[in-house]
C-alpha cells in the first residue's frame, strides 16, 4: 500500500513540474514574440529609410538584404528575450518551491 501511495505522490508532483515547465515555456514564447515584433518595427524603418535615401545603401541593398537584416534581428531577440523569460521564470519557481529550512549557502 504504501508504495501505490507513493507512486501516486509521485505521479502528482511530476504532473505538477509539467504544468509549471508548459506555463514557463509559454511565458518565454509571448514574451519572445512581443520582443520579435518591437524588434522588427525598430529595424525596419532605419533600413527601409537608408534603402531609399542613402546612395550607397541604395546601390548595395536590395529588398532581399533588407528582408534579411530585418528578420535576423526579429530572431535574435525572440530567442534572447524567451530564454532570459524562461530561465528567470524557472529561477522563480524554484525558489517558491523551497521549504524555509532549506539552506542553499554552500561552505
Amino acid at each position: 500500500m504504501a508504495k501505490n501511495v507513493a507512486e501516486i505522490t509521485s505521479l502528482a508532483s511530476l504532473d505538477q513540474r509539467l504544468a509549471i515547465a508548459k506555463r514557463c515555456s509559454h511565458e518565454g514564447v509571448v514574451a519572445g514574440a512581443k520582443a520579435a515584433v518591437v524588434a522588427s518595427i525598430a529595424t525596419a524603418i532605419p533600413t527601409v529609410a537608408s534603402a531609399r535615401m542613402m546612395p550607397w545603401a541604395r546601390a548595395n541593398l536590395n529588398p532581399t538584404a533588407q528582408a534579411l537584416i530585418i528578420s535576423t534581428v526579429a530572431g535574435m531577440a525572440y530567442f534572447i528575450v524567451a530564454d532570459k523569460t524562461v530561465l528567470a521564470t524557472a529561477r522563480r519557481n524554484s525558489f517558491k518551491q523551497a521549504s524555509p529550512g532549506d539552506n542553499f549557502i554552500e561552505p
